[in-house]
């Protein structure tokens, strides 16, 4: 019986021995395989920055890239540099060379929150330059000006027809541009100045104006302004609609009235499709009077109506002033006005003809200066 009992003490004793000698033997293994995988290691890294140097040397710019994973550290398996891109070697991590892309702008509201409505207008202080200047500081050069919020539908080119008119047009800057902003306008200013004293024509300065505009810019709206004209109420929308546009609906000389049904003088607008439409303004119409008269009978003989905004909107002020000299009534306007049907395929921007003389660009606008020829001689009466 003692010696059974010994047999078997013996027989877990042995069996015992072989379990640490299997243990052992497991820890030997573990501990060989990490010191080779260590070697390995080093002899891949050298490897592969022979190969990468050599690469960079005979095929510069190919786009290889070169990643080895450390096995070797600590707490590490192969199933956790799976698992993850995180756990790559930080050196060696490929490098993200795009820059995140701009949230697109929201489209600008067709009815601007920070409208005032009626204004005040009132021409007795003193205007300068400079004052104006302070007053845009986010207008930039050339009296560009685009909504740091939102993207507006049109991109609009003001075009005012010019010459010795600066205190009107320190103004019209003071006044215009703080209410084009507030309405979400992407505007640009162009001052068309006729150089010389010869006969004013205030219709072919406007085709010169859409003309060097669309040479600056990418311009689909236009809106024509005189330079004494300013609105009483910002909710007069500076763009352009699916009909050719009247603004100047009430002016105070007319006693806030539109003076008869025709009548598409003072402001205007037209889209660049509109405006090629009617084949532009008609350059023959020098003197005062006349020309917006031929711009209706263009609009409405072309199949399009004349949109306008309500009355009490479309209000506007006029600087008074005296009549400018070299810019008399023109006695031809009726008889010409009568003729739009058989003159507005050849008499437009089709036919314009001038010269360019100076384009400067001011903080507020752009001035363009211009030659634009003289009037034919009148006929000699009897």
């Amino acid at each position: 019986m003692t010696r059974l009992m010994l047999g078997r003490t013996l027989e877990r004793i042995c069996k015992g021995v072989l379990l640490l000698c299997l243990l052992h033997f497991l820890i030997m293994m573990i501990l060989y395989f990490d010191v080779y995988s260590q070697r390995f290691d080093l002899f891949s890294r050298f490897n592969n920055g022979r190969n990468g140097s050599r690469n960079n040397i005979s095929g510069a710019g190919s786009g290889h890239h070169y990643y080895y994973y450390n096995l070797s550290r600590p707490n590490t398996t192969l199933a956790s540099y799976l698992a993850t891109g995180e756990q790559l070697v930080p050196s060696m991590q490929p490098e993200n060379t795009q820059t995140p892309s701009p949230k697109p702008l929201p489209p600008c509201p067709e009815n601007p929150p920070g409208l005032v409505g009626r204004l005040l207008i009132e021409f007795s202080s003193q205007m300068t330059m400079e004052r104006v200047q302070k007053e845009n500081p986010n207008v930039t050069e050339g009296g560009r000006y685009t909504p740091p919020d939102c993207r507006p539908r049109w991109k609009v080119a003001i075009i005012i027809p010019f010459r010795h008119r600066e205190n009107h047009l320190k103004y019209w800057l003071h006044y215009l541009h703080p209410i084009l902003r507030r309405q979400k306008i992407d505007y640009g200013i162009y001052i068309i100045n006729q150089l010389g004293e010869d006969t004013f024509n205030r219709a072919k300065l406007l085709n010169v104006g859409y003309t060097e505009a669309l040479k600056d810019a990418e311009y689909d709206c236009f809106i024509f302004s005189d330079v004494d004209l300013i609105p009483m109420d910002d909710r007069n929308l500076y763009h352009c609609y699916d009909q050719p546009r009247h603004f100047a609906i009430a002016m105070d000389k007319f006693g806030f009235r539109l003076p008869y049904a025709g009548y598409f003088g003072g402001v205007s607008g037209l889209s660049k499709k509109q405006f090629l439409k009617i084949n532009g303004f008609p350059n023959e119409y020098w003197g005062w009077g006349g020309e917006d008269d031929d711009i209706y009978n263009r609009i409405t003989l072309n199949g399009m109506k004349v949109s306008r905004p309500d009355v009490r909107i479309g209000r506007y002020r006029m600087i008074k002033h005296e009549r400018d000299k070299h810019n008399e009534p023109n006695p031809q306007r009726f008889n010409k006005i009568q003729n739009t049907k058989n003159t507005m395929k050849k008499d437009g921007i089709s036919s314009l003809a001038y010269r360019l003389v100076q384009v400067k660009k001011y903080p507020l606008y752009t001035n363009i200066s211009v030659e634009i020829g003289k009037p034919p001689p009148r006929p000699i009466k009897g």
